[in-house]
C-alpha cells in the first residue's frame, strides 16, 4: 500500500468517535482521488474493516445492477456464496447477520451511485440504521461519496437522517508541506522547481501525486501522465465528468472550460452559455463547487471591508486547469505519441502557464502564506484575487492576492515561477498595479512578493518590498 500522509484531524475526529462505545454514522465527502476511502481504510486499521463500493452509473446500469454488485462484493469480504437481492432491505439484513461484538468499520463507498437508481434506498438504509446497526454499539457505519450535492440533499439535509449523524466530515487536497513528504517517501528526488511543478499540474491530490515514479524526473512524470496516450491524467478529466455528473456532465464542462479562461460572474456566465435567467446555473455551480471543482469569491469594498453585490466563480482545480489549456487541446498528438521527443518547455506559453498554475496552488495553501507573513486569521478582514473594474473613474486592473487587514494595511502581493532570474522589473510591474489601485485615504500598501526560482541581487537587496518570500520554505 502507498504511504498514508496527512489527515490527522480527520483521524483524531475518528477515534475519538470510536472511544464513545455506542454505534455511530459518519457522513465523508470530497473530490474524487482525494483519498476518502484511504482515510477511512487507515482508521479501520485494527479492526474488521467491511468495504463497498457502488458502481459507476453509466448508461444502462440499474438498481438490480447495484444490488447484484453488492452481493458479489459482500460474498467476497466475508468468503461466502453469492446471494441474491430483489430488494436493499434485504441486502441490509443479509449484512446484519454477519456482525457481532467486534468492533467493525462499514464503508459504503460511492453511497450516491449505489442508491441513484431506486428512490427507496434512502428510506430503506434509515431504517436499517434504526432498527439494526444503532443497536451494535462496536460498529463505525460511513457514508462516503464524491457527489457532495446528492449526499448534502439525501443525507445531510435529509429529514431521514437528522439528528442521527455523528460526525460530518469533508477531505480538502493535502497541503504543500503533505504532499513534499508524500512524494519523498515515494522516493522523489527532484529539485524545489520539479516539486512545484508536479504540484501545479496535480495539486494536492494523493492519488494523483501517487503516481509520481520515484526514478522520475518532474518533466518526465509529467509527460507520462499528461502526455502519453496510456497517461492516467490524460483520460481522467472525462471520468470525472462522466461518473459524477452523468448526463448532465457537458453542461459542467462548459462551465469549467469558460473559468478556465478567467474569473466570471454568474451572469458573466449565463451570458457565455447563452443560458436563461433561472435557479438551474446556480445549481451547476454549486454542485461544482462543492465538488471542490471550483471556488467563488464575493466582491469586497476595500473602503468597508464588506463584501459586494457581485461573486466571482474560479476554477480551482489545478488539474482541470491544466488539462483545459495543455492537454485537450492536443489529444490528437497524444494519441500519434507526438510528444515523446518533445520537451514540454517547448510548449508555448508553458513557464507562465507554471505560474498561473503555482497561484491557484498558493491561495488553497492560505494558512502557510499567513505565517511567512507574520499574520493571525483573526487579523485579516478579506483576502482573496482581486479585481478592480474600469470605470469612467478608474482603471480597470487585477491583484494576484490581496489581503486586507484590520490596521487598514492592505498586502499587495505578486506571484512569480521562473527558471531564469527574476529581476527588479518585477518593482515595475507591481507599482504599475498599485497606482491603478484605489486606495481609501488612511490605508496603507505593503508590497510582498512571493517567488519560486532565483532572484537578482539587485532585487534582493532592493528595499521595496515589505517581504520577498521563497515559495519553496513554504514546504
Amino acid at each position: 500500500m502507498k504511504p498514508f500522509v496527512g489527515r490527522e484531524y480527520e483521524l483524531k475526529r475518528l477515534r475519538d468517535l470510536a472511544q464513545s462505545k455506542t454505534a455511530c454514522l459518519v457522513v465523508l465527502k470530497g473530490r474524487r482521488r482525494v483519498g476518502k476511502s484511504r482515510l477511512v481504510a487507515e482508521f479501520g486499521k485494527g479492526k474488521r474493516f467491511l468495504s463497498l463500493s457502488g458502481i459507476a452509473p453509466i448508461k444502462g446500469v440499474t438498481a438490480q445492477d447495484q444490488r447484484n454488485d453488492f452481493a458479489k462484493q459482500l460474498a467476497a469480504l466475508l468468503n461466502i456464496p453469492i446471494p441474491s437481492f430483489t430488494d436493499w432491505t434485504d441486502a441490509f439484513n443479509d449484512l446484519s447477520k454477519h456482525l457481532n461484538t467486534t468492533p467493525t468499520v462499514i464503508l459504503f463507498d460511492e453511497i450516491s451511485w449505489m442508491g441513484s437508481e431506486d428512490p427507496t434506498f434512502i428510506p430503506k438504509l434509515k431504517n436499517w440504521w434504526d432498527i439494526t446497526l444503532q443497536n451494535h454499539p462496536s460498529i463505525i457505519f460511513v457514508l462516503c461519496g464524491s457527489i457532495s450535492t446528492w449526499i448534502d440533499k439525501n443525507i445531510i439535509n435529509s429529514t431521514a437522517f437528522f439528528g442521527r449523524v455523528s460526525l460530518y466530515l469533508e477531505l480538502k487536497e493535502l497541503s504543500i508541506p503533505q504532499c513534499k513528504k508524500l512524494l519523498t517517501l515515494q522516493g522523489f528526488q527532484g529539485s524545489d522547481l520539479d516539486f512545484f511543478k508536479i504540484l501545479s499540474v496535480t495539486g494536492g491530490i494523493p492519488w494523483y501525486l501517487e503516481q509520481i515514479k520515484a526514478h522520475q524526473s518532474a518533466d518526465e512524470a509529467i509527460k507520462s501522465l499528461c502526455f502519453e496516450k496510456a497517461g492516467i491524467l490524460v483520460h481522467e478529466f472525462d471520468r470525472i465528468f462522466n461518473d459524477l455528473f452523468s448526463s448532465k456532465g457537458e453542461i459542467y464542462k462548459k462551465i469549467v472550460n469558460i473559468l478556465s479562461q478567467g474569473m466570471q460572474t454568474q451572469s458573466a456566465l449565463q451570458k457565455a452559455l447563452s443560458y436563461a435567467k433561472s435557479g438551474t446555473l446556480s445549481d451547476y455551480l454549486k454542485a461544482l463547487e462543492t465538488g471542490g471543482f471550483i471556488s467563488k469569491h464575493p466582491s469586497w469594498s476595500i473602503k468597508t471591508g464588506k463584501c459586494g453585490k457581485s461573486t466571482l466563480y474560479r476554477l480551482s482545480d489545478n488539474y482541470l486547469r491544466f488539462y483545459i489549456h495543455y492537454v485537450e487541446p492536443n489529444l490528437a498528438k497524444i494519441e500519434q505519441d507526438a510528444f515523446i521527443d518533445i520537451p514540454l518547455s517547448a510548449l508555448p506559453g508553458w513557464e507562465s502557464m507554471l505560474g498561473f498554475q503555482l497561484e491557484n496552488l498558493l491561495l488553497k495553501n492560505r494558512p502557510l502564506l499567513y505565517r511567512a507573513l507574520g499574520m493571525h486569521p483573526q487579523d485579516i478582514v478579506v483576502d482573496n484575487p482581486y479585481i478592480q473594474q474600469a470605470s469612467k473613474r478608474e482603471k480597470g486592473c487585477q491583484i494576484d492576492y490581496l489581503i486586507q487587514t484590520r490596521s487598514n494595511t492592505l498586502f499587495v502581493c505578486e506571484i512569480k515561477m521562473r527558471r531564469k532570474e527574476l529581476g527588479s522589473e518585477v518593482i515595475d510591474e507591481l507599482k504599475s498595479k498599485i497606482n491603478t489601485l484605489a486606495v481609501p485615504k488612511g490605508f496603507g500598501i505593503s508590497p510582498v512578493l512571493f517567488h519560486l526560482g532565483p532572484i537578482s541581487d539587485a532585487l534582493a537587496a532592493n528595499k521595496y518590498f515589505f517581504r520577498i518570500i521563497d515559495i519553496a520554505d513554504l514546504s
